[in-house]
């Protein structure tokens, strides 16, 4: 889910630009720019103009001498995600996710640098007020033994909903090597925001790895629920926010007239925690407090890529990609992990000065991402697209949370380029992710589609 995130200054429109966007690779978008995007994601070893910022910061060196672009792009996700346990049935709001993007690219010589902003990707779902699967629970007391007691208890009955954003400002540069061999690199400044309104009751509460000191205040034995709630209800960035930096390198070499090899290593990021001090926490037993305090959401990074590809040029107007993709989620997707910290008041009450950790199991694996892409130049002016993306699922059943479905897999994609001028040229791609459905540890089948789109224009200033 990406709908949030933020930029500044030449990125006033980013500000519009960068929103939350829904899962479809892990978090990751399957394809970045409409002309990767209706080739199947593949993008790492020819020319994919402004988009190769988040590509492959080396192919920036196909353009030609004197190249000075505005980019401006939209990028549309359209997700359904449907839940379905003992008889009851539920779907997710949150459908329609619109992410801007805005670049700018110039070649003096052999070198070609700019800078770009755009959002790279999230999840998140939003199941309202009135989920059947969010009126009721148990208390801690329920779980006796392995086995759950009939103590049902009511829940708050508000929003829930979840909305996870990473955008970034990147300052790519490349260099001509020889004729053939072209090396890229970006540096890169990463933010990443929340919104969390969950309720979870006692039950699951007390399966989780807590701590804190106000575990023995909360009286987690027979808590009947705790709501979490961290929002801000902007389209822009989320409520608790982090930033940090991150870098690509990249390659290509051109072999032959036929063939193009590439290459690149996007970093891990290094970011702060996301944190806000407008967040609340409600703590139900036989009584309901309502804590005012701070969130901290601890230790989240986006995870570092390794990618490579081919482009073959059998024709002057037909070209064949493919691409290979690792993610390497397992090192930044082991666990989600918050510390709520409640404000030293005398509202807060017994709680005051308090804080309450809690770590939600993920354990997510490495994903790999095949991509292959053709693309026909049937005029002088309009090329025609199409490919395919095929990707392991990173979520293990186990640990299938309904807030956070990330579980797409493959990606079937077509789309067009058409020159307006010779200053001005439009891209467009549409993709489509067929229904995966996976069964959590908990007996839920949680089904996840997508029907995904770009429009890009770019003008030679």
């Amino acid at each position: 889910m990406l709908k949030k995130s933020f930029t500044g200054a030449a990125i006033a429109l980013s500000c519009c630009c960068a929103s939350t966007a829904m899962a479809t690779n892990g978090m990751n978008l399957e394809g970045y720019g409409a002309k990767s995007h209706a080739m199947g994601g593949a993008g790492m070893a020819f020319d994919t103009g402004n988009s190769a910022v988040m590509n492959n910061p080396a192919t920036l060196g196909f353009m030609k001498d004197g190249t000075e672009e505005i980019g401006i792009g939209i990028r549309g996700l359209h997700p359904a995600v449907k839940l379905e346990y003992g008889g009851m049935t539920d779907k997710s709001d949150a459908t329609a996710f619109y992410m801007p993007s805005l670049s700018y690219i110039r070649k003096d010589g052999d070198i070609t640098w700019g800078a770009a902003v755009l959002s790279q990707g999230g999840m998140g779902t939003d199941y309202g007020s009135d989920s059947p699967f969010y009126q009721g629970g148990y208390t801690s007391a329920a779980l006796t033994g392995g086995k759950i007691e009939a103590n049902q208890t009511a829940l708050s009955g508000k929003d829930i909903r979840s909305e996870v954003g990473v955008g970034r400002l990147m300052f790519p540069i490349s260099y001509n090597l020889t004729d053939n061999t072209t090396i890229g690199a970006s540096a890169d400044f990463v933010w990443a925001s929340m919104d969390l309104q969950m309720d979870m009751d006692g039950m699951h509460f007390g399966m989780m790895e807590t701590g804190g000191t106000m575990l023995s205040t909360v009286n987690a034995s027979t808590l009947k629920y705790l709501r979490y709630d961290f929002s801000n209800g902007t389209p822009f960035i989320g409520q608790a926010v982090g930033y940090g930096t991150g870098f690509k390198l990249g390659f290509t070499h051109k072999v032959s007239r036929l063939l193009t090899i590439g290459g690149t290593y996007h970093s891990q990021t290094m970011m702060s925690d996301l944190e806000s001090s407008n967040a609340k926490l409600t703590v139900v037993n036989d009584t309901s407090t309502e804590l005012t305090g701070k969130i901290k959401v601890n230790n989240f990074e986006w995870p570092a890529t390794f990618a490579a590809g081919i482009s073959l040029h059998p024709t002057d107007r037909l070209m064949i990609a493919g691409d290979i993709k690792y993610v390497d989620w397992s090192s930044v997707m082991d666990k989600f992990s918050t510390t709520f910290i409640a404000d030293n008041t005398t509202a807060n009450g017994a709680y005051a000065g308090e804080t309450l950790n809690m770590d939600m199991k993920q354990d997510w694996r490495d994903q790999t991402v095949y991509s292959v892409g053709v693309e026909y130049k049937a005029t002088k002016s309009l090329a025609l697209r199409g490919g395919a993306s095929f990707s392991t699922n990173p979520v293990p059943d186990a640990y299938l949370n309904p807030m956070f479905p990330a579980i797409v897999k493959n990606h079937y994609t077509c789309g067009f380029g058409y020159r307006l001028s010779d200053d001005s040229k439009v891209g467009a791609a549409f993709s489509w992710a067929p229904e995966v459905t996976e069964t959590n540890g908990e007996g839920m089948a949680i089904s996840h589609s997508q029907t995904n789109w770009s429009l890009n224009f770019v003008h030679n200033i």
